[in-house]
């Protein structure tokens, strides 16, 4: 895959990423000019089985593996799907397309199972900037994790019961998500045409979603059952920005990062839920460009 070279060039491409004694192709779109001395932005889309298609910060996205553009696999083992793989994969694409000694990182969503309690918010991206993460990883932006379902105890209930009958299909389980839907993974209607093609990719293929996570977002029960990173989170060196929502109940999932982080900044944003970038937009994004071009951008946001 080639790095564009000029103003506003958008790319197209594909980079390899090996996994054992196979190579598969993770896809990848760079919007802008690598070359031109600017700080690139990687992002992270959500994890299980979601694509790039709903991530509007524009620069560097890229669809995990098993996902969207990059490669399917249809007939790979439970076991190959473990989080590991795409921090792999990640640290990969920052190898290769040669950023690794000036960029910044979002990472958008990728928690456990809100009702066994997540152990912490973003996750992969987390993971990589406190175990992989080269230093020219400048800063890391984390935005938006799911919904705590202990502030809807009743559809909670109704949910679990559900979930440990597995009776996924049943109308009363199926209204219950939905309630929960609107009000905290998206509030407006209709749904934008990107966020529906990501959001119907797990239909579509459920090869990554399937053992990561299980039959339903609502009962983990895959590989990703016990994942943790708290107790990596005390080698994050870089700066660090938390976006949350009012209505994505996020709050209690927050605090791991201010118990073991210095450089650590929270904006909360108060009209919207677990999708900010299409709810409230302009707000959104002056959070962004304000914490990455903030006059000290060393400077710790949080003296313990």
């Amino acid at each position: 895959m080639d790095v564009p070279r000029s103003y506003g060039q958008m790319l197209y491409g594909h980079t390899p990423f090996r996994v054992g004694a196979e190579t598969y192709q993770t896809w990848c779109k760079v919007v802008g000019d690598l070359g031109a001395g600017g700080r690139p932005i990687l992002c992270v889309h959500g994890g299980g089985g979601l694509t790039h298609h709903y991530m509007l910060v524009p620069v560097i996205f890229y669809d995990h593996l098993g996902n969207g553009e990059s490669t399917h696999i249809p007939y790979a083992p439970k076991e190959v799907w473990k989080a590991e793989l795409w921090v792999d994969e990640l640290e990969n694409l920052v190898e290769h397309l040669g950023i690794s000694n000036d960029f910044n990182l979002l990472g958008h969503s990728w928690e456990v199972d809100p009702i066994h309690k997540p152990s912490i918010s973003g996750m992969l991206s987390g993971r990589f900037t406190a175990t992989r993460a080269p230093a020219g990883l400048k800063n890391l932006i984390i935005a938006s994790t799911d919904t705590i379902l202990e502030q809807n105890p009743e559809v909670a209930a109704m949910i679990q019961k559900h979930a440990e009958a597995g009776t996924f299909a049943d109308p009363g389980y199926l209204a219950g998500t939905q309630v929960l839907h609107k009000k905290h993974f998206y509030k407006m209607d209709p749904m934008p045409e990107d966020l529906m093609t990501s959001a119907m990719s797990i239909t579509k293929d459920p090869t990554v979603f399937s053992p990561m996570v299980g039959p339903s977002s609502y009962n983990t029960v895959g590989n990703l059952v016990g994942w943790s990173i708290i107790d990596k989170l005390h080698n994050t060196t870089c700066p660090v920005l938390f976006i949350s929502s009012l209505h994505d109940a996020v709050q209690p999932a927050i605090i791991p990062w201010f118990q073991n982080i210095n450089k650590v900044k929270w904006v909360e944003l108060y009209n919207s839920s677990h999708l900010p970038m299409f709810e409230e937009p302009e707000r959104y994004f002056q959070v962004i460009v304000d914490f990455l071009t903030r006059e000290s951008p060393n400077a710790p946001f949080v003296t313990k």
